[in-house]
């Protein structure tokens, strides 16, 4: 009780700090006029609502509400942005999410994901650990590289996985470690994942690029990495005793057979999915690619798969309909920043700041940038990277950032919080599907990864820059 109780205190404190903005930005809004520093209230706003935990929808909202209330703009002129956001580079982010968990729910649908994670460790050696692990993080990587999402991959590799590793003698902890390092590395590398797409479209680089000095380089060193922390975590879980799979699982073998329109399906969709990552890199399409990409994707994996033309619309329409929040976020997002752009507060800041903040170091202030995304920014990764994008993208190039250096920046501000400091979703969601507890163990992992990737990240930059 006293729980749900502290629970409603804060929630209402929330929403008496949005509120007080509000009438505050009303008041402001009839006194002040454009350029303002005032414009930066609201996105003070939005970080304060964010970190007390409230939705990000909504604290989007309250921000946006508190820049039209500054900005004195009439029904007409909200409805005129909202129109114009539609377009922005910031929505079509949340509509290539919205279309890339269509494309994950045929490839369920239709076996592929299925086939991919049986076909990997099928060709690994069940009586080596090492290589065992191997499998099983390159099942994951693979996984979760062509659905765009960490827990959609995981939640259909989990059910394979298991039972392979409890009859090998894995510990639910070490399960869990691979599954973790091998998914994030996926991630970092997927081509259509929505932060991806957030980061080649706020840096202005190619695929390739992204992959070479930013993405690349933590998935190398995640698997390095991995042979020394999952067999290291395996032996301490080991020597407890009380960690291992029940014998159950370890009796069911886990292989089951795939049907023809699975495994054709899973051709054509792996043919295909090379074919758009390799034209996408050699020919430099733009962000807006992914929005042709990933329904064709959809659509000629679903007729492979033998589905008819009502379920093919309606797997799609079903695994895009979860992430309408996140396309309402983005687009919110987008008619929030244009609101602030107009309010022009970082051009008065420039004004009485600008010749000190030119005079700072390149590189001291990308690692800023991602040190502040890492520990400071709220939000969605995406969201993570349109706004530093935002907020620092136009000084960080004036100082001699590159797009390259952007890359790196936008990757590590983005996703460090993934590995650390702190438990975080992706974390809890893989010690769900691995049927693990430790969460020590696993921000354990976090760390062991997150300090050589900091140092690396920096060195990196310092070649850049």
């Amino acid at each position: 009780m006293s729980m749900r109780t502290s629970r409603s205190t804060a929630a209402l404190v929330r929403y008496g700090i949005a509120l007080a903005a509000l009438i505050g930005s009303a008041v402001l809004g009839a006194l002040v006029h454009s350029p303002t520093v005032w414009g930066l209230a609201p996105v003070v706003l939005y970080a304060v609502l964010s970190l007390s935990g409230m939705n990000l929808l909504l604290a989007t909202v309250f921000a946006l509400l508190s820049g039209i209330l500054l900005d004195q703009r009439s029904p007409s002129g909200v409805g005129e942005l909202l129109g114009h956001s539609l377009g922005d580079s910031v929505t079509m982010i949340g509509l290539i999410v919205v279309l890339g968990a269509g494309l994950g729910e045929v490839l369920r649908v239709t076996g592929v994901a299925d086939v991919i994670v049986r076909g990997i460790l099928r060709m690994v050696r069940k009586d080596s650990a090492i290589a065992l692990q191997l499998g099983v993080m390159a099942a994951c990587l693979v996984l979760v590289f062509a659905l765009g999402t960490l827990a959609g991959a995981l939640a259909i590799a989990a059910p394979i996985v298991l039972p392979v590793l409890a009859r090998a003698g894995f510990t639910r902890s070490a399960t869990a470690s691979m599954m973790f390092l091998g998914g994030c590395a996926g991630l970092a590398l997927a081509p259509f994942a929505g932060s991806n797409i957030a980061i080649l479209d706020a840096s202005t680089v190619d695929y390739g690029t992204y992959v070479l000095v930013a993405a690349g380089p933590l998935a190398v060193l995640s698997i390095l990495l991995s042979l020394l922390i999952v067999p290291r975590v395996q032996r301490r879980a080991v020597e407890r005793g009380d960690d291992f799979y029940a014998p159950e699982l370890a009796g069911d073998s886990g292989e089951r057979s795939s049907g023809k329109h699975s495994r054709r399906a899973s051709i054509v969709f792996g043919i295909a999915l090379v074919l758009a990552v390799g034209y996408a890199t050699v020919s430099g399409s733009g962000t807006t690619f992914p929005l042709v990409a990933l329904p064709v994707l959809a659509v000629v994996t679903a007729l492979a798969g033998g589905l008819r033309a009502d379920a093919a619309v309606a797997a799609i329409c079903r695994g895009g309909g979860r992430m309408i929040e996140t396309f309402l976020l983005f687009w919110m997002l987008s008619a929030f920043f244009e609101i602030v752009n107009e309010l022009k507060p970082y051009d008065v800041l420039l004004a009485h700041f600008g010749p000190t903040l030119h005079d700072l170091p390149a590189l001291g202030f990308a690692a800023g940038v991602a040190l502040l995304g890492w520990l400071g920014v709220p939000g969605a990764t995406a969201a993570h990277v349109v706004l530093l994008n935002k907020v620092f993208g136009t000084l960080g190039t004036s100082l001699g950032i590159t797009p390259a250096a952007w890359a790196v920046t936008y990757l590590w501000g983005s996703k460090a919080d993934t590995y650390g400091p702190f438990p975080n979703a992706n974390m809890m969601s893989v010690l769900g599907f691995a049927e693990s507890t430790r969460l020590r163990t696993m921000l354990s992992v976090g760390w062991v990864l997150l300090i050589p990737a900091a140092v690396m990240y920096l060195l990196i930059l310092f070649v850049l820059l």
